[in-house]
């Protein structure tokens, strides 16, 4: 009888152990399950948030600032010969950037770029600049003129953008 007890004792304590471990494996289950959701979950929120970062960069790239004007007073005077006639040109110039500190290094080399687009400006002849071309190659010069002066100034030559002639008059 001794047997039959401790037979029924053992059945018994395997059973409670059989209902035992089934909760227990389920509740490692859910804890796996929860675990891999959050894991899951924590993953695609970053991934998510660091493309929109990625966007804003791009977006703060993208940013154009405005265009900076700087007129360089007064207008230049220069006389050049046509056909062995005196001839005046009177041209008035701005300069395009969109840099602050590009702007400072203009005004502060004014008189270098004077001097040079007065250089540039005598030097021209009637018959090349009184047509459209003319004017557009002078232009482009004349931006290089002072793209050579803001280099050797210091400066970064491609900030500035354009040189436009607001005025031109030939007599």
């Amino acid at each position: 009888m001794a047997d039959e007890e401790d037979f029924v004792e053992d059945e018994a304590v395997e059973g409670e152990e059989g209902a035992e471990g089934a909760p227990k494996s389920k509740k490692l289950l859910i804890i796996i399950i929860a675990a891999v959701v959050l894991l899951g979950g924590g993953a695609g929120a970053f991934f998510f948030l660091k493309g929109g970062d990625a966007k804003a960069d791009v977006k703060k790239e993208a940013v154009v600032l405005p265009p900076i004007y700087v007129n360089l007073d007064p207008p230049f005077v220069v006389n050049f010969e046509a056909e062995a006639a005196v001839r005046f040109l009177q041209v008035t110039v701005s300069v395009m950037t969109r840099e602050p500190h590009v702007e400072e290094i203009l005004k502060k080399n004014d008189p270098r770029i004077r001097n040079d687009l007065l250089m540039l400006l005598g030097s021209q002849k009637y018959d090349t600049i009184s047509n459209r071309e003319g004017k557009e190659k002078l232009q482009a010069d004349s931006l290089e003129a002072v793209r050579a002066v803001v280099k050797s100034a210091g400066g970064e030559p491609e900030k500035i953008e354009a040189l436009y002639f607001t005025a031109f008059v030939m007599q």
